[in-house]
C-alpha cells in the first residue's frame, strides 16, 4: 500500500514503494536488496528496547518523489543539498554516483539537470526516531473495529521520519490485525483513546458521523493554576503557522475591531474536575478539530497545560527546569541515548549512512515527555468508546 512520507531529514515528500530488510552484506546491489521486500509494515524483530525507549532497527527504504516547479533546472546534487539539509552535500554526491539516487530509474552524473515531473528515487538506510516504551494497549476489539490506548510520543500512522514506530506499525508487528483505518488522529505527544476501523465500510461509517457533526469527544488535561469552577466556553479562531509548527488563538477583541480575525473558527468547552491550588484537572470537549486546538485554547484561558513545551513559555521563565522537575518517575529512569553501544547483532552498518553506527538519527537525541493531555471518550449515534485515565491525572 502506498503511503505519503517525508524523507529522514523531515522535508522530502515521497511515496513508499517497498520495505526492505537489512542485510549483513554490504556488497549486495540495490536491486538485490529491493527484492527482499515484505508485505508487512512491521514485525516483532524490527524493534530494539533500550534506555526506556522503543527503537527501530535501521532498515533499507526507497523514497519516490517527482520534480516540482521549484526544483526544475537544478542539478540533481544541488536539488538534494538545497532542499534536504539533513545530510551533507558530499553524501548526495556519493549517493548519485553509486546509484542510490536515480532519475527516471537511471543513474545520472552529478551535473545532471532535472526536468519537471521526472521521477526521483532515493534508496537509503533509514533510522527512525525512538518513542516511549509504553505498550499500545488494545481496549476493545470487534470484527470491524478496534480501540487502543495510544501512548504519548507515538504517531498514529506513518508520517515524517516515523514508519514502523507508529501505532499502526506496532499493532501490525504485535497483533497482526490486518489492514487498519485510523478514524481520527491524536498529536504525537498526546495519549489516549484511538478508534481504528478494520474495514473500509466501517471507516466510512465513522467518517460520515464525524463529517455530520454527530461525534462528541472528551479529553482530560492537567493545567497550571486554579481553573475557574464554572463551565468555560472558548470561541476563538485557531491560526496555524506551519513553518513554526504552532498555533495561535485570535478573536475580534484580541485582533482589534478594525482587523480581520485570522485562522479558522474553533470552539472548546472546558469544565474543571478538581484542583489543588497549583494544578487543575480539566475536562475538555472540542466542538471543532483544529491543529493544537485544546492546547491553544487552554493557553488562551491563562491556564496552559502544565508541561506543554510549545504553549507554556509565556507563563514560566525557565521552561526546561520546570518540565524536568515534573517528568514522571518512570521516564526519569531512562538513560542517555549516548549510553547505547553498537552491536552487530542489532543491525548492520551501512558504509554510506550518515547516522550509523548510532541507533538514533541526528536531531532526535532528547527524550520526549508525555504531554498532560489525554483522550478519554468518543461517542456518536449508537456507539461510545472510552479509555482509562493516565497515571498523571491525579492531584
Amino acid at each position: 500500500m502506498k503511503r505519503k512520507q517525508q524523507e529522514d531529514d523531515g522535508v522530502e515528500k515521497a511515496v513508499s514503494t517497498t520495505t526492505v530488510v537489512a542485510t549483513s552484506s554490504n556488497t549486495m546491489s540495490i536491486d538485490q536488496l529491493i527484492l527482499q521486500s515484505s508485505s508487512k509494515l512491521s514485525q516483532k524483530q524490527d524493534y530494539i528496547f533500550h534506555g526506556g525507549r522503543r527503537h527501530v532497527r535501521p532498515y533499507y527504504f526507497e523514497f519516490i518523489s517527482h520534480v516540482n516547479k521549484r526544483w526544475t533546472g537544478k542539478t540533481i546534487v544541488d536539488l538534494f543539498a538545497d532542499e534536504f539539509k539533513g545530510r551533507p552535500r558530499d553524501y548526495y554526491v556519493g549517493a548519485v554516483k553509486s546509484g542510490r539516487i536515480k532519475v527516471d530509474g537511471e543513474i545520472v552524473p552529478v551535473s545532471y539537470i532535472v526536468k519537471s515531473s521526472q521521477k526521483i528515487t532515493h534508496f537509503l538506510h533509514r533510522h527512525e526516531p525512538p518513542v516511549m516504551i509504553d505498550d499500545v494497549v488494545i481496549l476493545h476489539q470487534e470484527p470491524d473495529v478496534v480501540t487502543v490506548c495510544k501512548p504519548a510520543s507515538v504517531p498514529v500512522h506513518p508520517c515524517g521520519q516515523y514508519r514502523k514506530n507508529t501505532v499502526v506499525g506496532i499493532l501490525d508487528a504485535e497483533h497482526d490485525l490486518g489492514t487498519l483505518f485510523p478514524i481520527h488522529r491524536l498529536d504525537r505527544l498526546v495519549s489516549g483513546l484511538l478508534i481504528i476501523a478494520r474495514t473500509a465500510a466501517k471507516a466510512d461509517f465513522f467518517r460520515q458521523q464525524i463529517e455530520g457533526g454527530l461525534v462528541k469527544k472528551r479529553y482530560i488535561a492537567k493545567v497550571i493554576g486554579v481553573f475557574p469552577e464554572d463551565e468555560m466556553v472558548v470561541d476563538a479562531n485557531i491560526n496555524y503557522n506551519g513553518s513554526e509548527g504552532r498555533s495561535t488563538a485570535e478573536d475580534a477583541i484580541s485582533s482589534g475591531d478594525d482587523k480581520k480575525v485570522k485562522g479558522k473558527p474553533a470552539c472548546t468547552k472546558f469544565t474543571r474536575i478538581a484542583t489543588n491550588g497549583t494544578h487543575s484537572l480539566v475536562s475538555c470537549e472540542p466542538v471543532t478539530g483544529r491543529t493544537h486546538q485544546i492546547r491553544v485554547h487552554l493557553q488562551y484561558t491563562g491556564h496552559p497545560i502544565a508541561n506543554d513545551p510549545l504553549y507554556l513559555n509565556q507563563h514560566i521563565d525557565n521552561l526546561e527546569t520546570y518540565i524536568a522537575k515534573r517528568i514522571d518517575a518512570g521516564e526519569r529512569k531512562m538513560v542517555s541515548p549516548d549510553d547505547y553501544v553498537y552491536s552487530s547483532e542489532d543491525f548492520s552498518i551501512d558504509p554510506m549512512c550518515t547516522n550509523c553506527p548510532k541507533l538514533i538519527p541526528q536531531g532526535y537525541e532528547e527524550h520526549d515527555e508525555a504531554l498532560w493531555l489525554h483522550c478519554v471518550q468518543y461517542s456518536g449515534t449508537g456507539w461510545e468508546y472510552e479509555c482509562p485515565y493516565p497515571s498523571w491525572a491525579s492531584l
